[in-house]
């Protein structure tokens, strides 16, 4: 059978060029004027053949999961993108593009990587993330950082493709395997930024032919995304979610049922970490009244009190230490807190609290957090909201299972709430929460598979995880 796959592939490579000759003598006999590539009926017939072999080879290896995936997925070849595949959503359905001068050059194996490897981008919603991100980061960044966090799943991967070593080596990093999205993304930025990188750039004169793309460009993979059928982000989550649930007739990779998981579990709510960045941008904005300074908006006013710049937030982190939450789970917290906190004038107080407050203390930094105590009982919410009551606060995140009091002892006076129910929780026990009620995503204990869904900027990337072996 590889024989014949094998000769398969060198007749439509020969195929494939015939067809590249053909419009690139059209183009050069009619300059100015506009052609598309003719890709002949029988030339797609006999190409995604070659696409099925592939696909039975996905569908009798232990990861079936893809071709079953594949299956589902519209099919189309496209000679102007700068990958051997691309995806993106067309007419209800995930739609998956081959160049076939890029993707007949891999073997089978490297064949199934990038398929794979488009899959992963779209269980990791990252045609939606890509979208949110344009402008904020340059395109290099954001395609490197999202090709990094699903090669680091796959094996057989082309030569040229975006891993982890490669862009160490050629961009002098030292980044970590199984950090998230966003940790690469900043990484890699800033590095672009130091050597002063022009996303415009230079025009590449090298292909006289805009519509044919004949060698892998990290710059330019992802940029069929942007043809994608105009869709809701809650509608794409949920179409994804019944696509990924229709492919899965056997044993998955535990990142790619994280993956599904993640889907399920975040209904397109805002999650927990940048409802806290919403909620820090509110308190940073309150300002401190003085008398030494007069009102800006009417200056003649004495009676009216100016306002003073810097306020600092009064943030206060409280941890149920009952022994509902894992020495994991606290620690990805409060990791998160502290990463969202840094770029404000704050000052945080962590309160650990099982049934009455057993210490508080001051901390700036991942390194003032102490470990916490053996000794753990029941769970009150009450005390610390009376410790918070005599106190300068602004913000009281407050990490729980949820299980305590259903009515508060007292009224929480003058700051801002919000409640994190940990991966082993379910809901808030207490009636009226004052605030907001966000969920953490599960974190398993050290003994099994770390998930550390929550160290992301927007709650939708690959997991920090690597692959069982």
């Amino acid at each position: 059978m590889e024989g014949n796959f094998n000769k398969q592939v060198r007749v439509l490579s020969e195929k494939a060029e015939e067809i590249v000759n053909v419009y690139a003598t059209l183009k050069a006999n009619h300059k100015g004027k506009e052609f598309e590539v003719d890709i002949p009926q029988d030339f797609k017939n006999e190409f995604f053949r070659l696409v099925d072999k592939v696909n039975l080879s996905l569908m009798e290896d232990k990861d079936n999961f893809y071709g079953y995936f594949l299956f589902q997925m519209g099919r189309d070849i496209r000679f102007d993108i700068s990958s051997p595949t691309s995806v993106n959503f067309k007419g209800a359905k995930y739609v998956i593009y081959f160049n076939p001068l890029i993707f007949l050059n891999l073997n089978i194996k490297q064949m199934e990587s990038t398929i794979k490897h488009e899959i992963l981008h779209v269980l990791s919603m990252h045609l939606i993330r890509a979208k949110a991100l344009k402008g904020r980061y340059s395109t290099l960044a954001i395609n490197m950082a999202m090709d990094i966090v699903v090669n680091n799943y796959l094996d057989y991967l082309p030569p040229y493709a975006i891993t982890l070593e490669y862009v160490n080596s050629h961009y002098n990093l030292k980044l970590e395997h199984y950090e998230t999205f966003e940790y690469y993304l900043r990484k890699i930025q800033t590095e672009l930024d130091l050597q002063e990188y022009d996303e415009e750039g230079e025009e590449d004169d090298s292909n006289i032919n805009e519509d044919i793309e004949t060698k892998f460009n990290p710059e330019n993979t992802h940029d069929i995304w942007e043809d994608s059928s105009d869709i809701d982000e809650k509608t794409l989550r949920e179409f994804t979610e019944k696509v990924s649930e229709l492919s899965q007739k056997g044993t998955i990779p535990d990142y790619v049922g994280t993956l599904i998981s993640s889907l399920k579990n975040s209904k397109g709510e805002l999650p927990w970490n940048l409802y806290l960045k919403k909620l820090m941008g509110t308190i940073e904005s309150n300002k401190k009244k003085t008398i030494t300074r007069r009102n800006r908006r009417q200056p003649n006013r004495l009676d009216l009190r100016g306002e003073l710049r810097g306020h600092k937030a009064e943030i206060a982190v409280a941890i149920d230490t009952s022994g509902s939450i894992s020495d994991e789970e606290f620690k990805q917290a409060i990791k998160e807190v502290l990463n969202i906190v840094k770029n404000y004038n704050h000052e945080i107080t962590i309160i650990e609290c099982d049934n009455e407050i057993k210490r508080v203390y001051k901390a700036k930094s991942i390194k003032d957090i102490k470990e916490r105590p053996n000794v753990r009982g029941g769970t009150k919410f009450s005390p610390v909201f009376e410790y918070a009551n005599n106190k300068k606060t602004n913000l009281l995140v407050y990490f729980t299972d949820g299980k305590g009091e259903d009515k508060l002892q007292v009224v929480p006076r003058g700051y801002k709430i919000l409640w994190v129910i940990s991966g082993r929780g379910d809901k808030l026990s207490l009636r009226e929460p004052y605030g907001a009620v966000k969920k953490l995503s599960k974190v398993k204990a050290k003994d099994e598979i770390v998930d550390m869904n929550d160290i992301r900027d927007d709650g939708y990337s690959m997991n920090n995880q690597a692959p069982i072996l």
